[in-house]
């Protein structure tokens, strides 16, 4: 352990978003715990003296605890969280099925209450403060008809409702929560879509990139003043019809 190092969490780290910003912690020289489901086998990540990743589903409480755990016993201290984590089904209301609908609420909700509550007591424990960024969507306030994704934005929209009771919940304890809103990103997620049709997705035309959402985050993270905040990196989208 390196006295002055901050320690930060980051859920849903193997690839995409999760990777850019376990890389942006890491470059500004903090210590970084990453899970996902196949964390070690990342092809953008590989473990070092300042970086461990753990393989789990977050939506399970034992993955959260290992995790809080291990960042304790490594490096001596959680002072922030990225709940990455996420699923994105699109498809009509009426397809959804009972399946889908627990999927996305154990990556999406347990996925972040789990490892946020072992995050703040931790945090309260070390009487420093911290932060907690979640991930949610520009979709949430800015539905598009031909993109029919109301579950998902179900368990996005309840992620930035609760993130403005927990900012005020935790403001004594200087526990800061903020949420980052994404547009339509290039990652893996969209690997089949071209360049041009990702250019259309925003009314500046140009491509968001993971690296512009990690950067975001880690400003968030470092804004001491800021908390209950939802920033959103989507060109615009928010703003309406273009």
């Amino acid at each position: 352990m390196e006295p002055n190092r901050k320690t930060v969490l980051v859920t849903g780290a193997s690839q995409g978003i999760g990777a850019a910003v376990v890389k942006a912690f890491l470059a500004r020289g903090y210590d970084v715990v990453g899970t996902a489901r196949t964390a070690t086998k990342s092809k953008e990540l590989s473990a070092s003296e300042h970086f461990a990743s753990i393989d789990g589903d977050i939506g399970q409480f034992e993955t959260a605890r290992k995790v809080a755990e291990f960042a304790i016993k490594k490096f001596g201290s959680i002072d922030a969280l990225v709940a990455n984590a996420g699923i994105f089904l699109v498809k009509p209301f009426t397809e959804y099925t009972a399946d889908d609908f627990r999927a996305l609420v154990s990556t999406n909700l347990a996925g972040f209450i789990y490892v946020t509550q072992l995050a703040v007591k931790q945090m309260q424990a070390q009487g420093t403060g911290g932060s907690v960024v979640s991930i949610t969507a520009s979709l949430v306030d800015n539905p598009i008809a031909g993109e029919p994704a109301s579950l998902p934005m179900i368990t996005k929209g309840g992620l930035n409702a609760g993130l403005r009771s927990l900012a005020s919940e935790y403001a004594k304890d200087h526990i800061r929560f903020n949420a980052v809103a994404p547009g339509t990103v290039d990652t893996p997620l969209h690997a089949k879509a071209s360049k041009d049709f990702l250019k259309t997705r925003s009314p500046m035309g140009s491509i968001i990139t993971a690296e512009d959402i990690a950067d975001a985050v880690v400003f968030l993270t470092e804004a001491r003043q800021i908390t209950g905040e939802v920033l959103r990196v989507d060109g615009g989208a928010h703003l309406g019809k273009w």
